[in-house]
């Protein structure tokens, strides 16, 4: 993203989208679909039908920036149903979680360590 944008908020459009859709098309889906405003201090993050291409549309000072990253092998893990019960639009990560979806990890399989319980320390 572009250096010294002030990012609040990520949001993941959870149904696929064309990527025919460039910066105009993909605003209007964040203001009628998501219902979100995409003029926020906000990262709008779409990926495709083959979850391949990830898209990510932003405001910065005076006009839109979209940038995109295209897997040579494998897939993006994305949100499903189960992983959301609210059922929106769209989902809100962090901007941790973002680099590790782009890094190519599952962010929604993260499991904690295994709760140990002993009797004694000796």
């Amino acid at each position: 993203m572009h250096p010294g944008c002030a990012i609040s908020q990520v949001y993941l459009c959870r149904t696929p989208v064309d990527f025919r859709k460039g910066m105009s098309g993909l605003s209007v889906l964040v203001e009628q679909e998501l219902t979100l405003n995409p003029f926020a201090q906000a990262l709008f993050v779409f990926v495709n039908r083959s979850r391949n291409k990830i898209k990510i549309l932003y405001w910065h000072r005076n006009g839109f920036c979209l940038w995109m990253k295209r897997l040579e092998a494998e897939k993006f893990a994305w949100i499903s149903s189960s992983h959301d019960p609210q059922d929106e639009a769209h989902h809100s990560i962090s901007m941790q979680d973002l680099t590790r979806l782009l890094e190519g990890y599952n962010i929604w399989q993260n499991k904690p360590h295994k709760t140990l319980r002993f009797t004694s320390v000796s």
